[in-house]
């Protein structure tokens, strides 16, 4: 069997993709809107050794294997197979091959993949996977996020609403859910590059104060914060949330943390942000979630190797019974899954848009990891495998919420 048609039984005959391999042969449908491209013996040897998708995933990032043409469509196309697993008498095949090549297992993984050290979800740990993330590169992500600098999901208010509207919705809504007001005090824990800090002290007056476990996130939002006249009002500093001293807050903002925070941690982590807060204070928390509790938590495969290493996502039923039973009473709850879906596509256009810069700035296998996750996601939150909530709770001021009869945002 050719070595084009072995990967189209690997992905699924009947996906409506091209296939073509380094041997000459070719499967598939040549009309294909995306085609798969097996450049080097190492693919299979990745596909052999790592079934599924992370044998893919470590293929398309070492460069032995392509993805030619649009990569959402790619992987619309890709039937389960891809993500539960290369047959067995496909796996045995694949072998063969190896051995005609004299190739068998890759010495080495490619060298974007995550290697943490560590008790899991320690303040060490935390900081080394916080770092692998996001201090990539400050001028990679602006071309990927637009002016906003906004790495979480969009709130758009009508269908043809820019990228950029989208995510002043989403801090306005935010601050809006908070009932924020001059003079405030708002501690926004995972604060990225400072968006929610800097929306909340220019159009709220509030005195805000921001941390995250990113150095160049930090130091990004600092600058941005003094070019904009905000200093007496905001600040971001480079501090694992758990260190945060100040108590007292009349709001705490969790936008896109929750995810890195562990499963096991749950509770703790909102009986913290809940004696952070003052009688009747309010907390909104936004992070993606799983769509049912079936899958355990932990992310795993792709995900946790290159995008977000130690990331788990719970259901969000699960997130609010913990915000319960650590003193916060939940008044409001919605799922945004459509709204990151149109984010994730905008960002990948921005990505393609800047792909000669990004590959420049941050290398090849780094520039096709967010590539294949963004696209990847993107898919996520259509099919519903992934969600995005927002859950609004308050630190009750005795039995009073402190809340009006019906939402006024």
């Amino acid at each position: 069997m050719k070595l084009a048609e072995v990967f189209a039984r690997a992905i699924g005959r009947d996906a409506p993709l091209e296939f073509r391999a380094f041997d000459g042969s070719t499967a598939g449908d040549p009309g294909a809107p995306a085609r798969i491209v097996v450049r080097s013996p190492l693919a299979m040897s990745h596909l052999a050794s790592a079934p599924g998708e992370l044998g893919l995933a470590r293929a398309y990032v070492s460069g032995s294997l392509d993805i030619d043409g649009d990569m959402y469509a790619a992987l619309a196309s890709m039937s389960s197979a891809t993500l539960e697993g290369v047959p067995a008498k496909v796996r045995l095949e694949i072998a063969a091959r190896l051995g005609a090549y004299r190739l068998w297992w890759p010495t080495r993984r490619p060298a974007a993949e995550s290697r943490l050290r560590g008790r899991r979800h320690s303040k060490a740990r935390d900081q080394e996977a916080i770092t692998y993330h996001y201090d990539v590169s400050n001028r990679f992500y602006s071309w990927i996020l637009g002016p906003s600098m906004a790495y979480t999901c969009a709130v758009y208010p009508e269908a043809d609403s820019s990228l950029e509207e989208a995510q002043w919705t989403k801090h306005d809504l935010v601050a809006r859910k908070l009932g924020l007001r001059p003079e405030m005090r708002l501690l926004d824990v995972g604060c990225g590059w400072g968006g929610m800090v800097i929306h909340a002290a220019r159009h709220y007056g509030v005195r805000a104060l921001g941390v995250t476990l990113s150095r160049k996130q930090a130091e990004w939002g600092q600058k941005a914060i003094a070019e904009a006249g905000l200093s007496e009002l905001a600040e971001i500093r480079h501090l694992d949330y758990r260190d945060v001293r100040e108590s007292g807050f009349d709001a705490v903002s969790s936008i896109g943390l929750t995810e890195h925070i562990g499963k096991a941690r749950l509770g703790e982590y909102f009986r913290f942000l809940h004696d952070k807060l003052r009688p009747g204070g309010r907390l909104l928390n936004h992070c993606i979630t799983r769509s049912d509790n079936a899958q355990p938590a932990k992310v795993g495969g792709f995900l946790n190797r290159y995008v977000f290493p130690d990331g788990e996502l719970e259901s969000p039923g699960h997130l609010v019974s913990a915000m319960h039973d650590n003193g916060l009473e939940v008044r409001h709850e919605e799922n945004l899954r459509e709204h990151y879906s149109r984010t994730l596509t905008e960002w990948c256009a921005n990505l393609d848009a800047h792909w000669p810069e990004a590959v420049r700035e941050v290398g090849l296998d780094r520039a096709r990891v967010w590539r294949l996750y963004m696209a990847g996601s993107r898919l996520g939150f259509e099919r519903n495998n992934v969600q995005l909530h927002q859950i609004l709770g308050v630190r009750l001021d005795g039995a009073d919420a402190r809340m009006p009869l019906r939402p006024d945002w």
